[in-house]
C-alpha cells in the first residue's frame, strides 16, 4: 500500500476535509495510507515539498505570492480548495448577541500575528469600518501559548480557528461572538499543494478521489460522526467543542462547492493581500494554481 506523506501548516478542524481523508478511511478505499505531520516552527511547507520530504501539503495561494515577491518561482502548485472561507473566530469574555467589530476597539485583542491570518483579519475589520492598528493587540505566541494566556486573563478578545475558541467556550472561559469568514465572504483561503512531478503520478488521482469524498462528507455529513473520526487527532479538545466547530464551518459554507480553485475566490484573496500591503502586484492565477489531477 502506498503511503502518502501529508503535512498541514496549522492543525485545526477547519481542515477536516484533509484530516478525514485518512482519519475516516477514504484513503484506504483507494488503497492508500498516510502519515500526517504539522509544520515545525520556522519552516515552510514549500521547503518540505521542494526537498521531496512530503507529498501533499495544506497551504494557500498566498504562499506562492510570498515566493514570487522574493523573485523566486514556487516549487509546488495549488491544485484544490480545502476551504473557501476564512476559518477564524472572535471569542469574547462574555456573550454578546449584539457584538460588532467596533467593540474590539474597547479591549485587548489576542490574535494570530503575521501571514494570512493577520491579512484576513485586517481585511475583515476594514470591511466593518475598523482599522486593525487601532486595536490594542496582544501577541501571545503559538496556539498553546495563546490558550494559556487567554485563560489567565491576558486579553479581552481571542482570535483563532476552531476548535480552539469553541474549547474555551466549552470551559466557560469565552464565548464565540463573530466569524472573520462571515465578514469577508467567499475567498481562497486554504488549499492543497504539491509539486508538478507528484501531481503527474497515479497516486495523485487516487488521492484526489479520496479528498473529494472526504470534503463532501465534511460539508454534509453529521457533525458528531465527523468529530468522532477526528477525536484522536485532538487529544486536548473536548468532543462537544469539536462538534460545535465542525457545525459552524458547515453553516458558514467553508467546504461547499467543487474542489477546484475558482478564479473569483482567487481574486478576493488578491484583494485581501493588496489591502494588507503584502504583495506589490496582482499575480496571475496560472502562476500558482493548476487544475486538480483528476480534472
Amino acid at each position: 500500500m502506498t503511503v502518502l506523506r501529508i503535512m498541514a501548516s496549522r492543525h485545526s478542524v477547519f481542515y477536516s476535509p484533509l484530516l478525514a481523508t485518512f482519519a475516516a478511511g477514504f484513503l484506504r478505499e483507494e488503497e492508500l495510507d498516510a502519515t500526517y505531520h504539522v509544520l515545525p516552527p520556522g519552516r515552510t511547507v514549500g521547503e518540505f515539498l521542494a526537498n521531496g520530504d512530503i507529498d501533499v501539503a495544506q497551504s494557500a495561494v498566498s504562499y506562492g505570492w510570498t515566493v514570487l515577491e522574493k523573485g523566486g518561482e514556487p516549487t509546488a502548485m495549488n491544485f484544490a480548495h480545502i476551504n473557501v472561507r476564512d476559518g477564524f473566530f472572535i471569542a469574547a469574555r462574555a456573550p454578546n448577541p449584539a457584538f460588532s467589530f467596533r467593540r474590539l476597539l474597547e479591549g485587548r485583542l489576542m490574535y494570530v500575528h503575521g501571514g494570512q491570518p493577520e491579512a484576513m483579519l485586517r481585511y475583515a475589520l476594514h470591511k466593518r469600518g475598523v482599522v486593525l492598528s487601532a486595536v490594542a493587540a496582544v501577541n501571545a505566541g503559538n496556539i498553546g501559548q495563546m490558550m494559556t494566556a487567554f485563560r489567565n486573563g491576558e486579553a479581552d478578545y481571542f482570535h483563532e480557528q476552531g476548535p480552539y475558541p469553541q474549547q474555551l467556550e466549552h470551559e466557560a472561559v469565552a464565548h464565540v461572538v463573530a466569524s472573520v469568514g462571515e465578514a469577508i465572504g467567499p475567498v481562497s483561503f486554504s488549499t492543497l499543494a504539491a509539486t508538478p512531478a507528484w501531481l503527474a503520478r497515479p497516486e495523485a488521482k487516487k488521492f484526489m478521489r479520496a479528498f473529494r469524498k472526504a470534503r463532501a462528507w465534511a460539508h454534509g455529513g453529521p457533525a458528531p460522526d465527523i468529530a468522532r473520526a477526528l477525536v484522536p487527532l485532538f487529544p486536548d479538545i473536548a468532543e462537544p467543542a469539536l462538534i460545535k466547530g465542525i457545525e459552524t464551518y458547515q453553516r458558514l459554507g467553508c467546504w461547499e462547492g467543487d474542489v477546484a480553485i475558482e478564479p473569483p475566490h482567487y481574486e478576493v484573496a488578491l484583494d485581501v493581500f493588496q489591502h494588507a500591503g503584502a504583495i506589490s502586484r496582482r499575480y496571475a492565477y496560472s502562476q500558482v494554481v493548476v487544475a486538480p489531477p483528476d480534472a
